[in-house]
């Protein structure tokens, strides 16, 4: 039989989406003062990662609704000499374009605030990555259209790419069944510190 036959492939799609649903309800649950305070530490531990201090350029993200901030990282990299990318949602999936501190964005799809779609792409040396929930082997589950998981693919073609996802501690989940297209994560942030996983395993 064929590893992942069509039912189970459904299943595990419906896994993903439940699991999706409790852990953003979970983080929209989080206070403002809570978020603002996890958002600043996640920051500042972002900042201190080797694999993004080497990184020429970096993309990140703008927030949506109650997702961890990673604005102040962005800005950190940037007062440091680095280079900075946003993601513009196309047709062919992310485009990342480069972002400077007070550029103005251009409202995208699903509330996305994305940089200028006339400014040349670009291709990050890291991402950070935002997440709706994650285990403790790297697998995370986004929001369920795979664009970042595109993107993690076709940048690391030609070369090593670093992935960092940040979410709140209460996005950890037990287990989220991995599908076929899924890109596991190098590491992921929270407030409660740094979490490593081990790609030789």
């Amino acid at each position: 039989m064929a590893p992942h036959s069509p039912s189970s492939d459904t299943t595990d799609a419906a896994r993903k989406q439940a699991l999706r649903r409790a852990a953003l309800a979970a983080r929209d649950a989080l206070g403002m003062d809570a978020r603002t305070t996890a958002s600043a530490a996640i920051a500042r531990s972002l900042l201190t990662l080797p694999e993004l201090m080497k990184a020429r350029l970096v993309g990140a993200f703008w927030p949506i609704r109650s997702e961890v901030d990673p604005r102040p990282a962005a800005e950190g990299l940037l007062a440091r000499g680095q280079a900075v990318a946003l993601p513009h949602v196309t047709q062919d999936g992310l485009v990342f374009r480069e972002w400077r501190a007070g550029d103005t964005l251009i409202a995208g799809s699903f509330g996305l605030s994305e940089p200028d779609p006339s400014l040349p792409p670009v291709e990050p040396d890291a991402l950070i990555v935002p997440l709706a929930a994650f285990d403790r082997t790297g697998q995370r589950i986004g929001y369920g259209r795979g664009y970042y998981d595109g993107a993690i693919e076709r940048l690391s073609r030609s070369r090593p790419l670093f992935t960092v996802g940040i979410g709140f501690a209460v996005q950890a989940v037990d287990h989220v069944p991995a599908e076929p297209h899924d890109r596991p994560l190098d590491c992921v942030i929270t407030e409660a510190g740094l979490i490593r996983f081990d790609r030789t395993a």
